[in-house]
């Protein structure tokens, strides 16, 4: 090749940058990585709550009723406040008991005069008797009189003490401390005729049970992994939090009472009883509401946040880094949901570091930037669940187990 050749190259190249230059065209640079968030897994104490419907129910009810028959004179309460043990609800006309109280009290003052004499008449026989100054026929006559006599005084004061009682039940007391319900009955109404009739009712509301129903299948699912030591029982008090009808949580907290043992035969569900306060009243017998309560405690769970696992037809997965910040696909089972993130029974151990944030940018194999993600809302370490007190983390470093460090 001669000298002008190779000048004339030179010139069509230069030429060309000219150009390029003059168009405002740039050379493009090179692509950048993709940078992803992640979080370094680790084991936490967790418990295990679940969360089940009920219907709240009085802790005591009292149905009022009229336990003699008559017309009641008068309503003493307001319909809807609160009334004391032993205050008068209602009264029923008593006249008609005062006169037997009279008549039964006449009938043991004869019955005891009787009794009297026949006392008096057997201690003048005694002494004749052993001197043969009377029958011994006439002595037991006395003596079984004296007994009649004071069989008869007996018989006189039971019939008083039920008067008497009788003319108690005309006013119709409250048995307990609690809101009363409207009246059933008004002024003037005859009741108590053939059997005891209903007044009104009175209910204790603070505190106030709540049944819950627990699907058998799901109960007998937390026993088994407790059996096999998954799970450990929770402790002797459980505390129960309870979601009202709108939605709202009440700011009380309850505790468990106990769990039925028998599974009704209809729905397969087994009930469960917790005790709430209600100091204000907030909660009525027959609301429908949802409760939270802790049934168990995963001593080793490891969670991750729910928007990290990719769910398909054959199963979940989640995006993992290895060592070399490459990409790599891994295979879970999930459990149960514990607030905003996913329990990982099988497919994750301490120290992987699992991608959050990002995923639509990656695909396995591909190297990436990575940097530690933080929980935007809750303002969390990546390796804490709120509410949860997590224990002692570590991660896989040259196949030594080491303190997990910190993501922030």
């Amino acid at each position: 090749m001669n000298v002008y050749s190779c000048f004339k190259g030179v010139g069509v190249v230069l030429a060309a940058t000219v150009t390029l230059a003059a168009c405002g065209q740039k050379p493009q640079a090179p692509a950048q990585m993709p940078e992803v968030s992640y979080i370094v897994i680790g084991s936490e104490r967790l418990a295990i709550q679940n969360e089940l419907p009920g219907r709240l129910e009085s802790f005591r009810t009292a149905d009022i009723r009229a336990r003699v028959p008559g017309v009641v004179l008068k309503r003493c309460f307001e319909e809807g406040a609160i009334v004391k043990k032993g205050q008068v609800l209602f009264r029923i006309d008593p006249r008609d008991y005062q006169a037997s109280v009279q008549s039964a009290q006449a009938t043991l003052n004869h019955a005891e005069a009787n009794k009297t004499q026949v006392d008096l008449k057997l201690k003048r026989y005694k002494p004749l008797v052993s001197i043969n100054a009377i029958s011994k026929q006439e002595y037991d006559d006395a003596v079984a009189a004296a007994k009649q006599a004071a069989a008869d005084v007996q018989a006189a004061r039971a019939a008083l003490s039920k008067a008497r009682l009788n003319l108690e039940y005309a006013n119709v007391l409250s048995p307990i401390t609690g809101r009363i319900g409207r009246a059933l009955v008004t002024e003037g109404a005859l009741v108590g005729q053939n059997e005891p009739t209903l007044l009104a009712t009175v209910q204790q509301i603070d505190p106030m049970y709540l049944n819950l129903t627990q699907s058998s299948a799901d109960l007998m699912k937390l026993r088994q992994e407790m059996l096999n030591g998954t799970l450990k029982n929770a402790s002797d008090s459980i505390p129960v939090t309870m979601k009202l009808e709108d939605g709202t949580e009440y700011t009380e907290k309850g505790s468990l009472l106990f769990s039925d043992i028998t599974v009704d035969p209809t729905t397969g569900e087994v009930s469960i009883r917790a005790l709430f306060p209600n100091p204000k009243g907030l909660l009525l017998p027959g609301m429908f509401v949802r409760a939270k309560l802790e049934q168990a405690v995963n001593e080793n769970a490891i969670t991750v946040p729910q928007q990290a696992v990719l769910h398909a037809t054959d199963g979940d997965s989640v995006m993992v880094l290895n060592n070399e910040d490459k990409v790599e696909t891994r295979k879970i089972v999930t459990g149960a949901i514990a607030g905003t993130r996913f329990i990982v029974k099988e497919g994750l151990e301490p120290g992987d570091r699992v991608i959050v944030e990002g995923l639509q940018k990656v695909r396995p194999g591909a190297q990436v930037k990575a940097v530690p993600w933080q929980d935007p809302e809750k303002k969390e370490t990546p390796d804490q669940v709120q509410g949860v007190a997590p224990i002692e983390k570590t991660e896989k470093t040259d196949g030594k187990q080491q303190p997990a460090a910190s993501a922030n």
